[in-house]
């Protein structure tokens, strides 16, 4: 769900199993096809609302009245998903299969370089500042090398946190000639005089400062540079002699051959190949399952930061072990509605939780207001952005109730938290039950009337599924059922097994663990929205006795971050929940501590509403020392909250046995300016509102898309704003944080059952 978040889930809302879903439309990147000839059908807003309600979204932040309404995702192109990454820098997809970008592009030989004292640091360890250049021959190299490996500086696997290491140091310039001794190191070493050279640093003279140097370029540059003193008190940086032995290796040689290259991946920069997946109404799980596939690989080998929704055109970075940009460049021939980006290699891969947010650009169409008759007033064009103004700058100063959204629920027979429920319980063979629970009512529809507009998918999934319980044929069944739905698929291969027909812990540990995580996740998930909801009931933005803060050095970083929305006055997912928000597992912070305030201190106005956190329950979380910590336990121990104890999260299976982390109650938009809208007029359901990063990228090669060609100008709509067919489009720029849904900041935005999930004529399947 883009879970992000969640992955799998690519429905707006949980439905019973007589009710046919949200479909997942087909895989072309023909947009006509998909979207514009569908029939208008839209999700009954009282079925939603009734929804929400089961998973404990029941509060607004702001008086309880719709502002305006709009159609959500009428188009997939409505909804575009573009990664914050960890540096704050949004991710696009900026070329296509160009493997020359690679972090090790330079072959210029080095000779010495010696670097003036006043580029590092004084012993106070603030790094001085610098108005020259490195003492570089003319005409060796080595100031262009310099230049542009500071103009590639992020392709050279150098965090964030490293660089500023560095720069504690030494300034900019000499962090420029390390990492490009450090690129020349990269390289094979020829016979004779080594090319990289030797970068000689002025003398330091304090000793714990000088040993602190040499820890951190051994530590950050993995031991391929080596330093020693001079007897001076400088250090000079050479390449080491264990990354020459390296290069001589034959099995490292062997390891970079794979595609008649022999470079070693320590000479690239690291046995990850990080890229930029760009995808269209496709799940990333899908995408990457296809990749896996096409390059021969198990799917652990392909990582991300967090999972994107489906009906999207999202943007995000990927990494996949031991494999070459090349090679991977290569698959961008064959993929429909995805293509793959921005190689560089690094010597780690992504993680879950491996991004800062997500950045949503969100069409919303056919925008009504209940205040204005549009055809009483030729002005109500202007009239209708008063009401619109007023709801971003509420959203903006008083920002939303953080929500897990529908998403994470899932959209299927079986919600996601549901099936957690019973793991947390251990009833896994209901869990299974569960997970293999498919619609009748869907199924009898596609058999009775084949022309109805069913996934075919979820109509073979269907199938399978009927196949192995009446029959027990399980090839049959595997082979009928897409790969797409992993878990049912791993179910039952390991239940079809006469010996581990009633292992159904068994079958769960078959699952990919992502996509086990989810589950229990969602539960704890459910959880935290009935508490948050009670919590708001009771006490509203008021911060009160007992309410729980992070400590420490989470507390800093969240009150740079509140003040930082402060002076703006902030969407993102599980695995990418809406694509929401984007991630599996749990996307809040696991090592974050919290402590209950005290009267006085929730009293002095030092903490605002806006730093109160809520925990999803744990073995190693505090609950709220007040009211609220017993809305945990009544709601879980109920049958609702299936008989569970808040203070009993410990299972002997340790990927069940959940620890807990904390959730902020309210959030915002991040960003200086807050979130952003513009109002446009348009004529027909078929015209593209914005543009995707694939389209500027055609647009800038003189390639016009398929898109492109069928879409007005924006301009042309809006000189038709006065015909009798005008309609109204309101786009919302946001950027949210990891794990918060765009579903919730838009719920917020609009006020209650002012949006109006699209539905496309398909029917899903479970």
């Amino acid at each position: 769900m883009s879970t992000t978040d969640e992955t799998i889930a690519s429905g707006s809302r949980s439905l019973s199993p007589e009710e046919i879903l949200a479909a997942q439309p087909s895989m072309s990147l023909d947009r006509n096809v998909d979207q514009d000839t569908l029939p208008d059908q839209v999700v009954d807003k009282p079925a939603e609302a009734s929804q929400e309600d089961i998973v404990g979204i029941t509060e607004f932040v702001a008086e309880r009245q719709l502002r305006f309404s709009g159609i959500f995702k009428k188009r997939y192109t409505d909804f575009l998903v573009n990664e914050i990454l960890p540096s704050g820098e949004v991710l696009h997809l900026t070329d296509v299969g160009d493997t020359g970008r690679t972090s090790r592009q330079h072959n210029e030989p080095q000779t010495e370089v010696a670097i003036e004292p006043s580029q590092v640091a004084g012993e106070g360890g603030k790094a001085a500042p610098s108005t020259t250049d490195c003492n570089v021959p003319p005409d060796s190299g080595v100031k262009d090398d310099v230049d542009n490996s500071c103009a590639s500086a992020s392709n050279l696997a150098l965090t964030p946190e490293d660089e500023a290491e560095l720069l504690t140091y030494f300034d900019e310039e000499v962090v420029k000639s390390i990492l490009a001794i450090n690129l020349r190191a990269l390289r094979p070493k020829p016979r004779g005089a080594d090319p990289a050279g030797t970068l000689t640093l002025p003398a330091v003279q304090d000793k714990d400062t000088r040993t602190k140097i040499h820890q951190s370029l051994r530590r950050i540059f993995a031991s391929r540079l080596e330093t020693i003193a001079d007897g001076r008190g400088c250090i000079v940086v050479s390449r080491s002699a264990g990354a020459r032995q390296r290069q001589r290796d034959p099995r490292q040689k062997k390891a970079g051959n794979r595609s008649g290259d022999s470079t070693s991946w320590d000479e690239r920069g690291g046995q990850y190949l990080h890229f930029t997946l760009y995808k269209e109404n496709k799940d990333t799980m899908e995408v990457t399952s296809f990749l896996a596939r096409q390059l021969r690989l198990p799917p652990k080998t392909l990582q991300f930061a967090g999972t994107k929704d489906r009906r999207a055109v999202t943007v995000q970075r990927a990494s996949a072990l031991r494999v070459h940009a090349k090679r991977l460049a290569g698959v961008n021939a064959g993929l429909r509605g995805a293509k793959l980006g921005g190689f560089t290699y690094h010597s780690a891969g992504l993680e879950l939780g491996d991004l800062a947010g997500n950045e949503f650009v969100i069409s919303l169409r056919r925008c009504s207001f209940p205040s204005i008759d549009k055809e009483s007033h030729r002005d109500w064009l202007q009239l209708a952005s008063e009401p619109v103004a007023q709801a971003m700058r509420d959203f903006n100063e008083k920002g939303f109730l953080n929500y897990y959204g529908l998403q994470r629920f899932g959209s299927f027979a079986a919600r996601t938290d549901s099936i957690g429920m019973e793991m947390l319980k251990g009833n896994f063979q209901s869990a299974c039950d569960q997970l293999l629970a498919c619609s009748p009512a869907v199924l009898a529809a596609a058999e009775k009337n084949p022309g109805t507009l069913v996934s075919s998918d979820d109509i073979a999934r269907a199938k399978a599924i009927r196949l192995f319980k009446t029959s027990g044929q399980a090839d049959a069944a595997l082979k009928d059922m897409p790969r797409r739905f992993t878990a049912e698929t791993a179910l039952i291969r390991h239940l079809s097994s006469p010996h581990r027909s009633a292992d159904f812990q068994g079958a769960l540990q078959g699952v990919p663990r992502n996509l086990r995580l989810m589950y229990v996740h969602a539960y704890q998930s459910l959880v935290w929205n009935v508490v948050a909801s009670e919590r708001w009931k009771r006490f509203g933005a008021g911060v009160v006795e007992g309410d729980l803060v992070l400590i420490g050095k989470d507390a800093k970083q969240a009150g740079r971050a509140s003040a930082h929305q402060h002076q703006g006055d902030k969407e993102t997912g599980t695995v990418g929940l809406d694509g929401d928000s984007n991630s599996v597992g749990d996307e809040d912070d696991p090592f974050q501590r919290a402590r209950p305030l005290s009267k006085d201190e929730a009293d002095s106005g030092k903490w605002s509403i806006f730093d109160v956190v809520l925990p999803t329950p744990g073995f190693d979380v505090v609950y709220p020392a007040n009211a609220i910590a017993t809305v945990y336990e009544d709601f879980m121990g109920s049958k609702r909250g299936g008989g569970l104890d808040p203070h009993n999260m410990r299972r002997k299976w340790r990927d069940i046995s959940l620890s807990g982390s904390y959730r902020k109650l309210l959030a915002r938009s991040m960003g200086a300016g807050g979130a952003t809208y513009e109002m446009r007029p348009y004529q027909g359901d078929d015209e593209q509102l914005v543009e995707t990063d694939l389209d500027r990228l055609r647009t800038t090669s003189g390639t016009e898309s398929s898109s492109q060609a069928g879409r007005k100008a924006p301009e042309a709509s809006a000189a038709a704003a006065d015909g009798p067919s005008t309609k109204m489009a309101i786009i919302i720029r946001l950027q949210l944080g990891s794990s918060q849904y765009a579903t919730m900041a838009l719920r917020e935005l609009l006020g209650p059952g002012g949006l109006v999930t699209y539905k496309p004529e398909y029917g899903g399947g479970r």
